[in-house]
């Protein structure tokens, strides 16, 4: 995995850093930490422009979570119904969590959209709802910028601090990646095993 972001970033530069972050939304688990992490480091060695590496990710950042929003803006509630009462049980969400996101989209939905993107796991998947729940597409943009920029901003000089400091970052990549991708792993088994039903435990109570 991390060579294939090295190897993009490389070679692809600003528009390599701006597909994978599209890619990171889409297909997962590609780590934004990863990607925009290199691209600090880049920075930080002389390589890059580091307001031009902000930029480049948080543009392809958005357009991937566009393609989610587009894909609910497309999807009826009966279908989506329908399709999380045979897949709720590997997606940990129920019917009543869905309506419970909707009554807060309604009220909420920037604030919503805004924080998501600062959160690993669900970052990506809060687009959808948004485009189900029928959130205008200026706000959701708007929102979508604002709190991918915050995010990758954090990643970026995290990268920078590091690039300016360590000569040889391929020494760190592993291990770097190796761990983003368990910690995304381990958060959704966790996330699995302990999930219930709303209605189940209405029952069981």
């Amino acid at each position: 995995m991390s060579d294939f972001v090295l190897d993009m970033i490389e070679q692809g530069g600003y528009w390599g850093i701006a597909l994978l972050m599209a890619l990171e939304n889409i297909i997962p688990p590609i780590p934004s930490e990863l990607i925009m992490g290199l691209g600090g480091v880049f920075s930080g060695q002389g390589k890059f422009n580091v307001y031009a590496v902000l930029a480049a990710g948080t543009a392809g950042s958005t357009a991937g979570n566009y393609f989610w929003y587009y894909l609910g803006r497309k999807l009826s509630r009966v279908r989506l119904n329908a399709f999380v009462e045979r897949w709720g049980r590997w997606l940990t969400v129920d019917l009543q969590e869905l309506e419970r996101v909707n009554r807060a989209f309604v009220t909420h939905g920037g604030g919503i959209i805004f924080f998501a993107r600062c959160v690993p796991g669900i970052r990506t998947l809060i687009s959808l709802p948004a485009g189900m729940f029928d959130m205008r597409a200026a706000k959701f943009i708007a929102w979508t910028l604002a709190g991918t920029f915050l995010w990758n901003a954090a990643l970026v000089t995290a990268g920078y601090q590091l690039g300016a400091h360590v000569a040889n970052i391929n020494d760190y990549l592993g291990p770097i990646s190796t761990g983003v991708v368990v910690l995304i792993v381990v958060f959704y088994i966790y996330r699995v095993i302990f999930w219930r039903p709303f209605v189940a435990e209405k029952i069981e109570s």
